[in-house]
C-alpha cells in the first residue's frame, strides 16, 4: 500500500536513473522492514539493495522459464493489470491507436512483410483486415514536418529537422525542447488530433493531448512559462508505470546490455566484410542506440498499454529504433531488420492487449517518412557541403568564429569547436538535445544541414537574397553547386522570374512552368513542383535550398550528414511513407503531404463518433 505512494514522491529518482533509483528506495525499505523482524539480521543498506535486486532477477528468470515465450509474459501481465484495475467507460465509441514506425519507407515495409520481417502486419494484410497504402511526404521528409502536420494539421515554415532563421539569428532544431515547444506554439490551435482524451507517447509534439510522456515539446521543466501547457505533461508519466515494477528495470537493463553487444558485433562484421557505405559507429553510439531500441521502446509500450486499459480514445506513439539503426547501419542490413522485427512484435502485443480494453480499438500503423541510402557526401567527396560552399564564397572556413556575431546563435555555437581534417563541427551546449550541423563557412555565409537537404543563408542581407545578388557577390557559387556530382538541384528566387530550380543540365521556372534544357526535377516524382513551390512561400526559406542528387538507377543519394540511410528531402524511398489501416475505414485516395494524413485521420475519427472530443 505504501510503496506506490513512495515511488510517486520519488518519481524523479526513478525517472533519471531508469529505475535504478527504485532499487535504492526498495533497499532502504527492505532494510527497515527486515531490521524490525525478530531473528533477522541484515548488514547494511547495500546488502538490502542486493537482496531486492536478486529477488527481482529471480522473479524475471522464473517468469521467463515458466512462460511459453515473451509474448505470453507480456499478455499475462496485461491481463493481470486489466483484472486488478478494471476500467469502465461511459460509451463504447471505438478508439484508435496510431503506431508510427519512424523512418520506415513503403518499399522496405512491403518487402519486410513479404520476407517475414514484419509478420504481424503481413498477417493483417493477408487476412484482408487491413490495407497497405503509400503516402507522399513533403519536401522536408523528416519527423518534425511530418508529425506536426499529422498531429496539428499544419507544418507551414518547417524547413527541415533544423534550419536557420535569419530574422532571429537562431537555429531551430526539432529535437530541442524549447524549439519543439516554439514550433508547437506556432502551429497548434488547441484542436489537434489528440485533443480531448488523447495520449501522445514518444513524439516530438503533443497533438494537444492531455496525456503525454516522452514528448519533446512538453518537457515543461525546460520551457519558459509562456510555453507551458495545462496538461498532464510529466516527462515521467510513462516511466512511472514501467519502472514502478523492479522486474521491468532488470529486464530493461539486460535487454540494453544485449542490444549494445549486438551493435558492437554488427559494426565489427561490417568492418571485417568491408561493407560500403558505412559510417563510424563507436564511442557512445552503442549506448545511444539502446536508448531508442530498448529503453524508449519499452517505456512507450508500457504507456500505450496503460492508455488501452484506461480506455483513452486516441493514442499516437512513435517507435524510434528502426530510424536510428538505419541511419548508422543501412535501411535493410541484417541488424536493422532485427530491430524492425522487434517493433513488429510490440505492435502485435499491443493489438492483442487491446482485446482486454474497456472499449473496442482499431490499430493504424504508419511511418513519418522513409530513408534513402547512400555514401555520405563528406566521405564520398572528401569535404562537407559546408566546406564546399565556403570555398566558393572565398573561404577558408574560420575555425573559431560562429554565426551571427553576438546574437543568440553565436552563444549557442560558441561552445566547444573541434577541427578535424580542415572540417569544423560546432557542438551545442550541454543542455541542448543534440549536436547540429550548422557552420559559418565564410564571412556572412551560413550553411545548415538536415539529411539530404542543405540550406545556405547570407546573413549580411535581410530577408530572402535573390539570384541576381548571389551571382554578383559570389559568382562561382551557383555554377559550382549545380555542377557538383553530389548536388541534385537548387531552389533560388530570381527578381525577374520568381522561384527557379537549377540543375546541372537545365532549369525550371516554377511560376510559369518554363523548362530550359533538361528538367532538374525529372527524377524527383510527380509532386516535386507543388512541394517545392510551397516551401518557396515559407517566411524562413533559405536563400539557397540544396537537394542531394538522387540516382534512380541505384536508388541512392549522398546525404549531407554522416549517415548511411538518411532523409529530409526529395529523392527515392525517403519521400515514400506507408500506411496500414483497417479495411473498413474510408479509402484514403492519393495522400500528398503530412497535412493530408491529418485530414484523413480526422475523417476516420469523426465517422467513428469522435466529433465531440475533437471539438473540445
Amino acid at each position: 500500500m505504501v510503496w506506490p505512494l513512495v515511488l510517486r514522491v520519488a518519481l524523479p529518482i526513478a525517472l533519471f536513473t531508469l529505475g535504478i533509483g527504485s532499487f535504492l528506495l526498495l533497499g532502504v525499505g527492505a532494510f527497515a522492514v527486515l531490521a524490525a523482524v525478530p531473528g533477522v539480521e541484515i548488514r547494511g543498506v547495500r546488502t538490502a539493495v542486493l537482496v531486492v535486486l536478486g529477488m527481482s532477477a529471480v522473479s524475471l528468470l522464473i517468469s521467463s522459464v515458466l512462460a511459453i515465450d515473451e509474448d505470453e509474459i507480456f499478455f499475462r501481465r496485461a491481463a493481470r493489470r486489466s483484472r486488478r484495475n478494471p476500467r469502465r467507460v461511459d460509451d463504447l465509441t471505438p478508439g484508435v491507436i496510431f503506431l508510427q514506425v519512424d523512418g520506415l519507407s513503403y518499399d522496405v515495409a512491403r518487402r519486410a512483410m513479404r520476407d517475414g520481417d514484419m509478420p504481424t502486419l503481413a498477417a493483417w494484410v493477408a487476412a484482408d483486415s487491413h490495407k497497405l497504402v503509400r503516402w507522399q511526404t513533403d519536401w522536408s521528409s523528416q519527423t518534425g514536418a511530418a508529425v506536426c502536420g499529422i498531429l496539428h494539421g499544419d507544418n507551414h515554415d518547417i524547413l527541415g529537422f533544423r534550419w536557420y532563421e535569419k530574422d532571429r539569428d537562431h537555429v531551430m532544431a526539432c529535437a530541442h525542447p524549447r524549439d519543439a515547444a516554439e514550433i508547437e506554439r506556432r502551429h497548434s490551435d488547441g484542436r489537434g488530433l489528440l485533443a480531448g482524451d488523447g495520449a501522445s507517447r514518444g513524439n516530438l509534439f503533443t497533438g494537444d493531448a492531455p496525456h503525454v510522456s516522452l514528448t519533446m515539446s512538453a518537457v515543461s521543466v525546460l520551457l519558459p512559462k509562456g510555453l507551458r501547457r495545462r496538461r498532464n505533461n510529466r516527462v515521467g508519466a510513462g516511466y512511472y508505470t514501467y519502472f514502478a515494477n523492479p522486474v521491468n528495470a532488470v529486464h530493461t537493463l539486460l535487454s540494453t546490455l544485449t542490444d549494445m553487444f549486438r551493435e558492437l558485433s554488427a559494426a565489427a562484421k561490417q568492418r571485417r566484410a568491408g561493407v560500403r557505405p558505412r559510417v563510424k559507429r563507436g564511442g557512445w553510439y552503442p549506448v545511444a542506440r539502446s536508448g531508442t531500441t530498448v529503453i524508449a521502446r519499452d517505456v512507450v509500450v508500457s504507456a500505450v498499454l496503460e492508455d488501452i486499459l484506461s480506455g483513452r480514445l486516441v493514442v499516437y506513439a512513435d517507435f524510434l529504433g528502426y530510424d536510428e539503426v538505419a541511419h548508422h547501419s543501412g535501411i535493410e542490413r541484417f541488424d536493422t531488420l532485427a530491430v524492425l522485427r522487434s517493433i513488429d512484435q510490440q505492435i502485435g502485443r499491443l493489438h492483442r492487449a487491446s482485446k482486454l480494453a474497456p472499449r473496442p480499438y482499431h490499430v493504424v500503423v504508419l511511418s513519418d517518412h522513409g530513408q534513402t541510402q547512400g555514401w555520405a557526401f563528406t566521405d564520398r567527396f572528401g569535404e562537407s557541403i559546408g566546406e564546399f560552399v565556403g570555398r566558393q564564397c572565398g573561404g577558408p572556413v574560420p575555425r573559431t568564429d560562429a554565426v551571427g556575431g553576438g546574437g543568440p546563435i553565436a552563444q549557442r555555437l560558441r561552445a566547444r569547436t573541434a577541427t578535424a581534417g580542415g572540417r569544423i563541427e560546432h557542438s551545442r551546449r550541454a543542455e541542448d538535445a543534440e549536436a547540429i550541423e550548422v557552420t559559418r563557412v565564410a564571412p556572412g555565409v551560413v550553411v545548415t544541414v538536415s539529411g539530404h537537404l542543405a540550406m545556405v543563408s547570407f546573413t549580411d542581407h535581410e530577408g530572402r537574397v535573390e539570384l541576381e545578388t548571389i551571382e554578383r557577390e559570389y559568382p562561382e557559387l551557383l555554377p559550382a553547386l549545380v555542377d557538383h556530382p553530389g548536388v541534385g538541384f537548387l531552389l533560388v528566387r530570381s527578381a525577374e522570374f520568381g522561384p527557379v530550380v537549377l540543375g546541372r543540365d537545365g532549369l525550371h521556372r516554377l511560376a510559369s512552368g518554363f523548362v530550359l534544357g533538361e528538367d532538374p526535377l525529372r527524377d524527383y516524382g510527380p509532386h516535386a513542383v507543388e512541394l517545392i513551390s510551397r516551401v518557396n512561400t515559407f517566411p524562413h526559406c533559405a536563400d539557397i535550398m540544396i537537394n542531394s542528387r538522387y540516382d534512380p538507377a541505384t536508388d541512392g543519394a549522398s546525404p549531407f550528414e554522416p549517415h548511411v540511410g538518411s532523409h529530409g528531402a526529395l529523392g527515392g524511398q525517403q519521400e515514400r511513407g506507408f500506411l496500414v489501416h483497417p479495411a473498413e475505414f474510408e479509402p484514403p485516395g492519393e495522400l500528398v503531404g503530412a497535412e493530408s494524413l491529418h485530414k484523413l485521420f480526422r475523417l476516420w475519427l469523426t465517422k467513428l463518433g469522435h466529433d465531440g472530443f475533437l471539438s473540445e
